[in-house]
């Protein structure tokens, strides 16, 4: 990804911290997402919470495509790049705050099957069982 691309899509904050996120190998981590991405005109969101040090195109978080199947995965940022025209753009949701782990918002999203960000259905999960 070209640097300038990239800061124009992170915060400086939001990327040194995906990138420290992304740099822990710990097998349980698990957390909070950092950036919420989207593409406009389209049902597409990412929270991303980790970015890989060597290659930072490549990020990790919670997935949905609109199609009912919110799922945690790797994305690559230069391949949604790439969808890019000039009616659908990749935007980063700057009044995002993530305040649970990504497990939270995974749960709530398979409930919802959708991502979901408001604080109500993040509660509701908090009691359940993973």
């Amino acid at each position: 990804m070209k640097g300038n691309i990239m800061q124009d899509l992170l915060t400086p904050q939001q990327y040194d911290l995906l990138i420290q996120n992304g740099g822990d190998k710990s097998y349980d981590k698990d957390y909070p997402p950092v950036a919420k991405l989207f593409l406009t005109n389209s049902n597409f969101v990412w929270l991303i919470s980790e970015l890989d040090p060597e290659y930072p195109e490549i990020a990790f978080g919670l997935c949905d495509l609109g199609m009912g199947w919110p799922e945690l995965g790797y994305v690559n940022i230069d391949e949604i790049l790439a969808c890019q025209n000039p009616l659908v753009q990749l935007e980063n949701d700057l009044s995002f705050e993530g305040k649970y782990p990504l497990t939270v918002y995974a749960r709530a999203a398979r409930r919802a099957d959708k991502i979901v960000t408001d604080e109500l259905s993040l509660q509701s999960v908090l009691t359940l069982k993973p």
